[in-house]
């Protein structure tokens, strides 16, 4: 079959400053709450570090380079708070933001489109020290920081991302406890998912006051949510999950309310966030698009025991990713086509789609991870069906780039299109990524 994508498709591919950056102490820049957690024994695999990485700060012009190989029209990037104020707020630091000018320069030069992302998981320590994302305070630091970056980068950059799944930094930062600041409170998980959303708000505020000329929007991670059985329970603790994961942040954004349904859940366990008059209003301001980072399926079974959400993800049996998540591309179909149907055709780009697998190099220096390349061919697939049912996908970012620092799993989870030697930093573009230039070639495959 042959599959067409709409004219002006964006093909990209996305990274995250504190996974590819490195240079983590230079030129001015801050201590972050990963440059922290990251250092604590024990959180990392095997100690690992974003100290170095995949060198991007010193590296950035080879890596758009391999951009321009690829082909990519787009490319997503995370921005440094810390490497811009040193300590959150205050003074800006003119080293950082040269950085990023420089990459944003060479990216328009080069004819592939700036992406920028101000926030992936990397608050500045100073910030987490005066209660992080839990003091309501950090709003503000946000959107003065958003607002900062709108000034100085609005000229190079036409599409903004004011948060990376909100979801993750909230939860698996604040409950969960895996990711930086390592928090483990339910409640505290609460408030500062209520706190990202309403830094959302009020950065996209301050874009549209400016009189900015491009585009921004919110990067969500959903998951389609199936029930594990016909039982009752399992579709209940579905519906529930379902509420948790991707409509407690996307529902704000986009309908101006939380889910009725978990609201009175919260309530009644008394676990509702502090809210102020307004906030709900400030949240649910209008965005260019929404950004979907969608990896795999949530098959969801009824479990009493666990608190507070009575919902555990089970595995159905299909082939798995090296992360363990299995590989369903109808999913994303069923996802793209909710959001269309939920959200009133809501516009939207795929910001994060991709997988890891053990890639090695073989004899003739090659990468040759079919694996990988079947994965996205499939995902793709089920894309451009959805966009021939009707969904406003306008386009598709590959993560990642690069092999980079996978967080808590380290160096030993590989999920980029070019292979990375962190001993030599000697890049390898794998079969993916030259099966990618085809595609973005064709606008289709």
């Amino acid at each position: 079959m042959q599959y067409v994508f709409p004219k002006d498709f964006i093909w990209g591919a996305a990274t995250a400053a504190y996974q590819i950056e490195g240079a983590y102490r230079e030129d001015g820049k801050g201590e972050n709450i990963w440059d922290r957690y990251s250092h604590i024994p024990g959180r990392t695999f095997e100690g690992h570090t974003g100290d170095v990485a995949c060198d991007h700060y010193h590296r950035y012009e080879e890596d758009i380079r391999i951009m321009k190989e690829i082909g990519l029209k787009s490319y997503r990037f995370s921005i440094s708070w810390a490497r811009i104020f040193h300590d959150g707020k205050g003074t800006p630091n003119q080293k950082g933001l040269d950085f990023y000018r420089r990459l944003t320069e060479k990216l328009n030069e080069s004819g592939i489109k700036p992406a920028a992302t101000l926030y992936h998981w990397d608050l500045p320590q100073k910030l987490q020290d005066l209660g992080g994302w839990a003091n309501r305070d950090t709003a503000g630091w946000f959107a003065d920081y958003a607002a900062y970056m709108f000034e100085k980068l609005g000229d190079q950059v036409p599409i903004w991302i004011t948060h990376n799944e909100p979801w993750v930094a909230a939860f698996v930062g604040h409950w969960i406890g895996r990711h930086a600041p390592g928090i483990t409170d339910f409640r505290t998980a609460l408030q500062a998912a209520h706190h990202l959303l309403l830094s959302h708000g009020q950065a996209v505020r301050a874009y549209r006051d400016m009189g900015c000329s491009g585009e921004i929007g919110i990067t969500l991670n959903m998951n389609p949510v199936y029930p594990a059985s016909e039982k009752e329970d399992d579709k209940a603790a579905a519906g529930m999950y379902d509420e948790y994961l991707n409509r407690w942040f996307a529902d704000p954004v986009l309908k101006g309310s939380y889910p009725a349904g978990l609201m009175a859940y919260f309530q009644e366990m008394g676990l509702l966030p502090e809210m102020d008059d307004g906030d709900m209003e400030l949240i649910h301001q209008p965005v260019d698009f929404l950004g979907v980072n969608n990896y795999y399926s949530s098959f969801i079974k009824y479990e009493g025991s666990l608190w507070p959400i009575p919902a555990a993800e089970t595995m159905t049996g299909r082939d798995r990713t090296q992360m363990g998540w299995e590989i369903y591309p109808e999913g994303i179909h069923d996802l793209l086509m909710r959001l269309h149907r939920d959200y009133e055709g809501v516009k939207i780009l795929i910001t994060e789609n991709g997988a890891a697998f053990n890639d090695i190099v073989n004899r003739e220096g090659n990468v040759e991870d079919d694996n990988r390349l079947d994965y996205l061919y499939r995902y793709l697939g089920q894309v451009h069906r959805a966009i021939s049912s009707g969904a406003d996908v306008r386009g598709y970012y590959a993560w990642s780039l690069l092999d980079n620092f996978e967080w808590g799993h380290g160096y030993s989870k590989r999920f980029g299109l070019v292979y990375v030697d962190f001993r030599t930093q000697q890049r390898i573009m794998k079969k993916s990524a030259h099966w990618y230039r085809d595609v973005i070639r064709n606008n289709g495959f």
